[in-house]
């Protein structure tokens, strides 16, 4: 074959251009302080101080320069050597490809999904928590050394579930504030330090290396962590209420100790290095222009970091919420506020102007800016090549390893629920299956269990596939030709397959067709004709049947649990790429499942309650029924923290005090003890802020956990307390404590949980003050009461 001079050299042409482009040494990366092209400035310095540091850079810059810097966009700045910079990217529970600042089109084609945020919260496991956010560290930042994510990871999502409608609540931690924050403090750790100096370990035997570095929140950071999306925010599009105007109108009580105390926590515990004011308003002030709740976390919680508006958010101020009169006076209002960036680009057109008119100062621009140039310069980004750095032998080799895709399927395991299971109808006999049915639209599509804000998983698998490790024949059939179901023609096929084999399962559920970022959803039920679909499989099924359901939001499934034909229900979530694996290990015995559920499932009634309503606490004389485990006063379809094993536990209470005494002084205690509720309840509380050596109160109760049944599992030791009536709004119990045990059948586990009375046995007066009710607490485990009485 003849080949043309022209055409050697058209190919070698395009080789070495591709080679240089795509495949560039090192030494051609774009970063700053590379002394082979630039000088040597002062911010270059390790020996200074981050602020020092930070500072030198922007002294240096012109005014168009900082106003460049106001975007999730930062652009570069040439003559300095500082290369642009995409803040916005995105890893909840994996790095995913909803932000810029991510792509999979490269060396790495793919990162570890872990289930969802509200299936890891269901597991009830810090150390689990702590794990998946060092492993997202590690993936982000073997992406980054080769030009695929950016640093500045906005995760976690620490929102309450408020009402079990909103769209977004499977990225959240449930509906506990103490459960939010304890994820938030171990996410964030995680997430921050990478997993590489201290070793941790999960209590079923995997171990992982972790950081728990205790520090001013100044320190180096592996990967920057973004508390979100603050405050009050759980509310995406219902009725005529958008997430982009709507008013959160919420009590101080409320806020004090429902909406608060996750981002307070993330802040103060897990040292998060970044906050993300959210779009809607809080009591008349949108969120990203409100002083009060931005200053509150960088003054009173003492986040060393930046503020960044959820995207397009500081647009919102003056184009939907209509609150500021120009965008002029929007960008003042956000920057007095606190704000530091902008998810957008309405700083950048309009902050010259705002300066102009002289409604902004350039100092507030500095401000901003040395916590932006702080949080990079922590990262490292200032040091010199990355790839020369602490972590930069982090590549592709580090992103989907066997030890992460082993965490995402444990992960996945730990967080099932087990809600139903008559007459012990699981685990099957994976021995003894000559033939399973599996019906819904969900079972054979393995993007179905990943959930929102995901990336390119490594190794997905089906439900279908997960049964096809254990049993040799399986029909399926979809039944619904999707989630919304609204034709009952698939159906025929589907009785006639379960009418065929020993064993049928029936998988129905959610998608992003019925809950996800800017969608709520208007009814509790399965959607379209699901329960139709349930209900006629079981009624031709040789046995009982399984029904699994996936998604995030709580339904109301009273059918099926009164139904004696649907033995057995699992809450499987969206259990990321892993799910299909944990969910046949469970159905057939080789794990038993041990998840509890982090929210209340209320029954379809529920969704007369409006939306839009942020109380908390119930109210009889408006028929009101509050939220939550810890306010509602209706009926359950199952209550938080329930969740069943295959084996039976036995508790036993070691040792717990039977008195606290309070030292401090208490006459504001004194001055606002006033008759709030009826005769004869006790009137008397202690102010947080009062009381003297917090820390030194702090008390262990003992336990032990002796597994009674025939097997081996893992348990959640849950701990409560009811609190005396001493204010209106008490919560009717309230979790202060938790443990994941691994107890092996016929034997015992011994376990401590270390309860602070001043933040797990307090609430909120009506002014939003922590205070410790006094008098007589109960604190319960499973069945067994103890008394604690706490005095002045």
């Amino acid at each position: 074959m003849f080949i043309s001079w022209k055409s050697i050299f058209f190919f070698f042409f395009f080789f070495f251009f591709f080679f240089f482009q795509f495949c560039k040494p090192s030494s051609d990366l774009q970063f700053p302080c590379n002394l082979s092209l630039h000088p040597s400035y002062p911010f270059c310095n390790q020996s200074l101080s981050i602020t020092a540091r930070a500072q030198a850079i922007v002294s240096l810059l012109t005014l168009q320069e900082k106003i460049q810097q106001l975007s999730n966009n930062a652009s570069s700045i040439p003559r300095l050597g500082i290369p642009s910079y995409q803040w916005w990217s995105e890893g909840l529970h994996g790095i995913a490809t909803n932000g810029p600042g991510v792509t999979f089109d490269g060396p790495i084609s793919s990162a570890t999904t872990f289930p969802q945020v509200l299936v890891t919260a269901a597991s009830f496991n810090r150390t689990l928590w702590f794990l998946i956010g060092s492993a997202i560290a590690v993936e982000a930042r073997a992406m980054f050394n080769v030009g695929q994510c950016g640093l500045t990871i906005w995760a976690p999502n620490v929102n309450i579930f408020r009402d079990p409608r909103w769209g977004r609540g499977q990225e959240t931690p449930g509906e506990d504030p103490m459960v939010a924050s304890a994820y938030s403090i171990e996410f964030v750790r995680g997430l921050q330090s990478g997993n590489w100096m201290r070793k941790r370990e999960i209590r079923n035997g995997f171990e992982e290396n972790g950081l728990l570095e205790e520090d001013d929140g100044m320190g180096s950071l592996m990967v920057s962590a973004c508390c979100k999306h603050f405050t009050a925010y759980d509310l995406e599009k219902w009725n005529n209420f958008t997430r982009y105007t709507f008013d959160s109108v919420v009590t101080e009580q409320d806020l004090g100790d429902t909406y608060q105390p996750p981002f307070r926590s993330c802040i103060q515990q897990g040292k998060a290095s970044c906050l993300m004011c959210s779009y809607n308003a809080v009591n008349g002030v949108p969120a990203c222009a409100n002083p009060d709740l931005l200053q509150k976390v960088r003054n009173d919680w003492g986040l060393k970091g930046y503020i960044t508006s959820d995207c397009d958010a500081v647009a919102t101020v003056f184009e939907y919420q209509k609150y500021a009169d120009t965008r002029e006076d929007a960008i003042a209002d956000v920057l007095k506020a606190g704000l530091d960036i902008n998810c957008g680009t309405f700083m950048l057109r309009n902050t010259k102007s705002a300066i102009d008119q002289g409604k902004v100062k350039e100092e507030e621009l500095d401000s901003a800016l040395l916590n932006l140039f702080s949080v990079q310069i922590r990262l490292g980004l200032f040091d010199g090549n990355p790839r020369e750095g602490k972590f930069g032998e982090l590549g592709a080799q580090n992103v989907c390893t066997a030890q992460h895709k082993t965490l995402a399927l444990e992960a996945a395991r730990q967080g099932i629920v087990l809600l139903k299971n008559e007459n012990r109808f699981l685990p099957l006999d994976k021995n003894a299956i000559p033939s399973l049915t599996v019906i819904g639209s969900l079972a054979n599509d393995s993007s179905k269990l990943l959930g929102g804000y995901v990336g390119v998983p490594c190794s997905p698998m089906s439900l279908v596939e997960g049964f096809q490790e254990y049993v040799e024949t399986i029909f399926f059939a979809s039944g619904c030709l999707d989630v919304p179901c609204a034709s009952d023609n698939g159906f025929d096929e589907a009785i006639l397959i379960a009418k065929k084999a020993d064993f049928v399962i029936v998988v129905a559920g959610l998608d992003a067709s019925q809950e996800t970022e800017d969608l709520d959803r208007v009814s509790l039920l399965l959607p379209g004709k699901q329960m139709n679909l349930v209900s006629s499989v079981a009624s031709v099924s040789k046995k009982p049947i399984i029904l699994v359901l996936i998604g995030g939001g709580p339904l109301d499934i009273s059918f099926a649990k009164k139904d004696s034909r649907v033995a057995s229900i699992l809450w499987i979530g969206n259990p990321g790429e892993a799910g299909g694996k944990a969910l046949s290990e469970v159905i057939f015995g080789d794990y038993n499942p041990g998840g509890r559920l982090p929210v209340t499932w209320y029954p379809q009634s529920f969704t007369n309650v409006p939306m839009n309503d942020m109380h908390m606490r119930a109210d009889p004389s408006r028929g009101y029924p509050g939220r939550t485990y810890r306010f509602y006063t209706g009926d359950r379809v199952y209550g938080f923290g329930e969740g069943l094993s295959y084996t039976s536990f036995k508790y036993k209470l070691l040792s717990a005090p039977k008195k606290l005494r309070l030292l401090g002084k208490i006459e504001k205690s004194r001055r606002r003890i006033i008759p709030q509720i009826g005769d004869g309840v006790n009137m008397s509380f202690m102010e947080v802020e009062e009381v003297e050596s917090c820390d030194l109160l702090r008390f262990q109760v003992k336990l032990s956990v002796t597994n009674i049944g025939d097997f081996d599992g893992s348990h959640v030791v849950m701990l409560f307390s009811e609190f005396p009536k001493v204010l209106r709004g008490t919560p009717q119990r309230q979790l202060i404590g938790f443990d994941r045990l691994h107890v092996k059948r016929q034997q015992s586990v011994q376990s401590s949980i270390l309860v602070d009375p001043c933040n797990h046995v307090s609430l909120a007066d009506e002014y939003g003050k922590r205070v410790i009710p006094l008098g007589d607490h109960i604190i319960s485990l499973g069945d067994l009461e103890h008394i604690i009485s706490i005095q002045v």
